[in-house]
């Protein structure tokens, strides 16, 4: 059966983010069991790691929301579902789904679809937008929040023959190992962040946008220095702005404020992630809307470090507070203050007792090969 399967992922850009690794690493495990593995996407930066001779590549402006590309899309998919045979149709974002929504229909393929994120609305208009989603004979949510956020707003469109359940994504737990990475390794990264280790680094992961909680962090560090005294360690916030400047401005005006230009640095990119956690001390995800799933903290326990993120969304999923690491009350800088003065003064034997629960935690739920075979799994019983 499986040798007959073939998958035909579509997402908007192939970059870094969760749903795009996602998507990533399925197509490589599905061409690994003997499966026909295809992407459908307009380009990014992951692409070029793609091994072509696994998995077939198709560029397609699938990333445009324009009604007249959704229809051009449309009709090009109908052509590669029907000229390679593919079974199975897996969206992961909204625009595409509507093109892979009418070209499965057509063809009466199977559709799935993975629900990455909340896809706020406001109208009736853009709920119906939204709605593509769960218009799939497959409804895969990538969390417990998830699977409930689409209950309680999606639930006309859930038909009884619809097939909803939750698979939480994963990360490679061998990338994300603290034991592969070299000690010059880090000085070279040091060096480059022009930070010295004499101080403890705390390291908060994330495009710069606003519901990601910058804003927040920096507000803490505020209120930290005011209670310590002094600056007790340093602040690499990473991440790009991905063209939001006023953000990226206000961001820095406000470290200049609190005068803690000395204490944090803004980084763009880093090429290994994991290296980037593995200098640092403590990792921080404060946002303060809902994190879908919170890969930053589930990356972060895998490579053993102490992790403080918002109580909300997913982080009350993947960590299990006072073990694996900790939470505080969302949008609340004080509290947040509070909790990072809590683990700058812990001593090491229960900040190394916190990092290998927390890589246990991350084996056990939250690896790739997991997410991967119950995905592979459900393609399977769809088809069957």
């Amino acid at each position: 059966m499986s040798s007959n399967i073939k998958v035909l992922q579509v997402i908007p850009k192939l970059g870094y983010g969760g749903a795009e690794t996602g998507c990533y690493d399925i197509a490589h495990y599905l061409s690994e069991n003997n499966c026909k593995s295809f992407i459908v996407t307009s380009g990014g930066d992951l692409t070029k790691y793609v091994n072509k001779e696994k998995v077939t590549l198709i560029r397609l402006p699938v990333h445009s929301k324009n009604p007249l590309l959704i229809f051009i899309n449309t009709i090009i998919l109908i052509g590669i579902i029907l000229f390679y045979n593919i079974s199975i149709v897996h969206a992961r974002s909204r625009a595409p789904a509507w093109s892979c929504l009418f070209a499965t229909k057509l063809t009466r393929r199977k559709f799935v679809t993975t629900f990455h994120g909340t896809y706020n609305f406001s109208g009736k208009l853009k709920k119906f937008y939204n709605s593509v989603m769960v218009r799939s004979d497959l409804i895969i949510a990538g969390s417990n929040f998830i699977f409930s956020h689409i209950k309680d707003n999606y639930s006309e469109f859930l038909g009884l023959k619809k097939k909803f359940l939750v698979i939480f994504r994963g990360i490679n737990v061998d990338y994300f190992d603290p034991s592969t990475k070299l000690d010059s390794d880090e000085i070279q990264l040091l060096k480059k962040w022009e930070i010295n280790k004499e101080k403890k680094i705390i390291l908060m992961p994330g495009r710069l946008t606003s519901w990601k909680g910058q804003q927040l962090l920096i507000e803490a560090i505020n209120l930290v220095k005011i209670e310590l005294g002094y600056e007790a360690f340093h602040v690499v916030i990473l991440g790009s702005d991905q063209g939001r400047d006023l953000y990226k401005k206000k961001l820095i005006r406000l470290t200049e404020q609190y005068r803690l230009t000395n204490q944090i640095k803004f980084v763009d990119h880093c090429k290994d992630m994991a290296l980037a956690y593995k200098v640092s001390d403590i990792v921080i995800s404060p946002s303060i809307e809902p994190e879908a799933f919170g890969r930053v903290a589930v990356e972060a326990q895998s490579m053993e470090k102490l992790i403080i993120a918002s109580n909300i969304g997913g982080s009350n999923e993947t960590i299990v507070n006072e073990k694996t690491g900790f939470l505080f009350e969302a949008g609340d800088p004080i509290a947040l203050s509070k909790m990072i003065i809590k683990t700058i003064t812990m001593d090491e034997m229960s900040i190394q007792l916190i990092g290998k629960e927390g890589r246990k935690n991350v084996i056990k739920k939250f690896n790739v090969e997991k997410m991967c075979f119950s995905t592979y799994s459900e393609y399977k019983r769809l088809l069957n």
